[in-house]
C-alpha cells in the first residue's frame, strides 16, 4: 500500500530577497511567507491530510501552522528534515562566496556534490538522512497522505535520492522548490514517483 506526501518547501524567509543561504540559521518568515503559509492552510482545509510532519526549524514549523490549525492536527516533527548546513556559506550568497574563494565556488557550481562548501554537511548524508525521514514516515502513515514542511536543497536531494538521480544533478534537475508549494511524492516500499512538483497551492492540486 502506498503513502502519499505532499511536500513543501517553508515560506519567504527574511534572506530570500538576496538569495542568501539560510541553511541551520533560524530566519524568520516575511509577511510574504506568513501569506504563503496561510494559503497552504486553506488548501489544506479543502483538502485534508492525515497527518502533518516539519523539520524542526522555526520557519517551517510556523509556515505548516495554518495547515495544522484548520485540521486540528498537531505537527509532529522530525530534526533529519531540517536544512543542510552549509557551512562558511550560511547567510551569503554564493556571489559573496565566489568573491572571497572563486576557486571553491566554481568547484561547487560544476558539482555541489563532490565540492561542497567548506565546513558544509556532507550533501550525500544530508540526501540518505531525509530520504530515510520521509521513507519512515510513509511507513508510519502507510495508505494515507501526509503534508511534510522542510527546506529547498534537503528536499531537492531527498528526491533525488528517492527517484535515483544522480545527486549531483540536484541543482540542475530540480532547480528550486518555491515557497509553499506543493510536490507530492508516492511512496510504496521502496519505489518512489513523483506525480506532481511546485504547484501552486492558490490554483493547485486536486487533492485526489
Amino acid at each position: 500500500m502506498s503513502t502519499t506526501l505532499l511536500i513543501a518547501r517553508h515560506g519567504r524567509t527574511v534572506w530570500h530577497a538576496e538569495n542568501r543561504y539560510a541553511g541551520v540559521s533560524d530566519v524568520a518568515l516575511t509577511d510574504e511567507g506568513r501569506r504563503q503559509a496561510e494559503q497552504l492552510g486553506q488548501w489544506v482545509a479543502r483538502h485534508p491530510v492525515d497527518a502533518v510532519w516539519t523539520s524542526t526549524v522555526s520557519r517551517a514549523i510556523e509556515t505548516a501552522e495554518p495547515a495544522c490549525r484548520a485540521l486540528g492536527l498537531t505537527a509532529q516533527r522530525e530534526h533529519a528534515l531540517r536544512e543542510c548546513d552549509f557551512g562558511v556559506v550560511e547567510g551569503r550568497t554564493l556571489a559573496e562566496f565566489a568573491a572571497q574563494n572563486p576557486s571553491a565556488a566554481a568547484a561547487f557550481t560544476r558539482d555541489p556534490v563532490a565540492h561542497p562548501f567548506p565546513e558544509a554537511e556532507d550533501p550525500r548524508a544530508a540526501a540518505a538522512r531525509g530520504a530515510g525521514a520521509l521513507s519512515r514516515i510513509a511507513r508510519e502513515h502507510e495508505g494515507q497522505r501526509v503534508l511534510v514542511v522542510a527546506h529547498n536543497t534537503l528536499l531537492r536531494l531527498v528526491l533525488c535520492e528517492l527517484l535515483g538521480i544522480e545527486l549531483s544533478a540536484y541543482r540542475r534537475v530540480f532547480p528550486a522548490l518555491r515557497n509553499a508549494a506543493l510536490s507530492e511524492l508516492r511512496l510504496s516500499g521502496s519505489t518512489a514517483a513523483l506525480l506532481s512538483l511546485n504547484v501552486p497551492v492558490d490554483t493547485g492540486l486536486s487533492g485526489g
